[in-house]
């Protein structure tokens, strides 16, 4: 196991970490070299004097096993250390290769026990992790595999070299069948590896197989509203539904509710993974429905999407994928809305109608609520999904003069 942890070891020390240090900054970005370096100011901060300093990262070939490694110490960490530790979100990377990137985290341990050290000692146990030391000496700073009991043999000290930003965040290297699925059998397949773990995915799975035969020929138009929670969806949509003589369905069907909450405890390698399943069910109820009637949806891949990738980057909105990006392009495999409309407000009144609302939210939308950057990456996020993209609705007027809006959209875009 040793030799094993070592080969890891010794492929990261030959990548470029990062580490999250300022949310509102670019990440601080660093390399390792054989001959001594100084310290840039940034990194002068990071790798500061008389601290414990450490450097964890989860490597591990099965991906389930790996995203679930990383959620648990993630949890474990900001439980027992926040206290006493500063905790970084962390990754090492080969910069524009997609899939690359070893999610970690970096420890400053200003406490005066040996707190970080007994539980970095225990997650040292696992073949999945690997744990590096660093020491500041000056305007130097060297990083050596750590160990616990004793000095690894042929551990090779590696001087710290500050690094040019990144062209792209390294978190949106692995975006892609990670954080957002494009296509179905991808997402399929990551469930299928968690049925020992999560017996919940041989239900949807078969929720799933029992949907993919029905199939949409030419139908009616499908018209889908996003927008955040309180920018007025469900009122229009259901105004919609009755002056169209419409359907209204909405994303993630309903079968699924039943197992969300045991999905939404998941890593989003998994959890995602389980909301695009649910697209592909919608979008089966959608090819059923559209040839009866027109179909509006009420939140579909958009959704998914602009939350999955608001998620998985770290930072500010100018981390997001740049706006021609891949990542903001619908699967092929699919079915497509004839429109798209997304609702927004300003955020102090969707403030006032979610207090006004007093409902229990989800996770992702409390987020929204206390961290503005969040919510306008999110927003942002939206904006720059194409094929199809949204048309973008002010939803700050009374619900029949958005109604009255929307329903000229639909006339001249859809001609109904």
């Amino acid at each position: 196991m040793l030799k094993s942890a070592m080969f890891r070891c010794g492929q990261l020390c030959s990548r470029v970490f990062a580490v999250e240090f300022d949310l509102r900054t670019e990440p601080l970005y660093f390399t390792l070299s054989s001959t001594p370096q100084e310290l840039h100011h940034a990194h002068q901060q990071l790798f500061g004097d008389g601290e414990k300093l450490f450097s964890l990262h989860v490597h591990c070939d099965n991906r389930t096993e790996k995203a679930r490694t990383h959620a648990e110490i993630k949890h474990k960490l900001s439980d027992t250390l926040s206290r006493d530790c500063d905790v970084f979100e962390a990754s090492a990377f080969i910069p524009n290769v997609k899939n690359s990137v070893v999610k970690g985290f970096f420890i400053r341990d200003k406490s005066t026990t040996s707190l970080s050290e007994d539980i970095l000692k225990t997650l040292q146990q696992s073949k999945s992790v690997c744990v590096f030391s660093y020491k500041r000496e000056g305007q130097h700073c060297w990083q050596e595999q750590w160990s616990p009991v004793s000095p690894v043999e042929d551990s090779v000290r590696k001087y710290v070299t500050p690094a040019a930003a990144a062209e792209h965040h390294p978190s949106t290297l692995n975006i892609r069948n990670a954080d957002v699925y494009y296509c179905m059998n991808e997402a399929y397949e990551v469930l299928q590896e968690c049925t020992d773990i999560i017996p919940e995915s041989k239900e949807v799975l078969k929720l799933v197989d029992e949907q993919l035969e029905k199939s949409r020929g030419e139908g009616f138009p499908v018209i889908v509203i996003e927008g955040l929670d309180a920018t007025g969806k469900t009122t229009l949509t259901e105004a919609l539904r009755d002056t169209l003589n419409a359907t209204l369905l909405k994303s993630p069907p309903q079968c699924l509710a039943p197992f969300r909450q045991r999905f939404d405890s998941e890593p989003p390698l998994i959890r995602r993974a389980f909301y695009a399943l649910g697209n592909y069910i919608t979008a089966a109820h959608i090819g059923k429905e559209s040839q009866r009637a027109p179909v509006i949806v009420d939140r579909y891949w958009h959704s998914t999407a602009a939350y999955a990738i608001a998620t998985a980057v770290g930072g500010r909105v100018e981390n997001l994928p740049k706006p021609d990006s891949e990542l903001y392009q619908w699967p092929e495999d699919l079915l497509k809305p004839n429109l798209v409309l997304l609702l927004t407000v300003s955020p102090e009144e969707r403030l006032r109608r979610l207090r006004d609302r007093g409902q229990d939210k989800t996770v992702e939308e409390a987020e929204l609520e206390i961290n503005q950057l969040f919510r306008l990456k999110v927003e942002e996020a939206y904006k720059r999904i194409q094929n199809p993209a949204c048309i973008i609705v002010d939803a700050s007027p009374s619900p029949q003069e958005v109604l009255q809006q929307v329903q000229h959209l639909i006339r001249n875009k859809c001609h109904l």
